[in-house]
């Protein structure tokens, strides 16, 4: 067994899209209309058979509550892994990605939090 996709929810598919593929560097793989919303996939251009991440709507009541509630805490949705945290913080920088804790060591990781601007919190990992 292994994971195929993975969803993060965000208040607005056509926002996320714009921020992940344009700011991150992620590849859209998936765009398929389901009604008001969309089967809306991005893949890393590194594996771009990988493991999909589905920007998901949080329509939801409890969707939205969840969102809210773990990034008023500080808690990243989701976690990304980058060769050279303190390189990839200096790339976003420069493209106006607002982080909320700059590249931290913590025993073997290295870390760093950015605001997704659609409701989340990401962290970035080097190990």
């Amino acid at each position: 067994m292994k994971i195929v996709v993975t969803s993060i929810f965000v208040d607005d598919q056509e926002k996320a899209l714009e921020f992940y593929t344009e700011k991150l560097g992620f590849v859209k793989k998936e765009d398929v209309p389901t009604g008001e919303y969309r089967w809306l996939t991005l893949v890393s251009p590194e594996d771009q058979n990988g493991t999909e991440l589905l920007l998901e709507p949080n329509q939801h009541p409890a969707a939205k509550e969840y969102q809210k509630k773990i990034s008023a805490e500080g808690i990243p949705a989701t976690m990304f892994g980058v060769a050279d945290v303190h390189e990839e913080y200096k790339r976003l920088v420069e493209k106006g990605v607002e982080f909320t804790m700059e590249p931290t060591k913590m025993g073997e990781v290295t870390l760093a939090v950015l605001d997704d601007t659609c409701g989340n919190l990401i962290q970035l990992a080097q190990r």
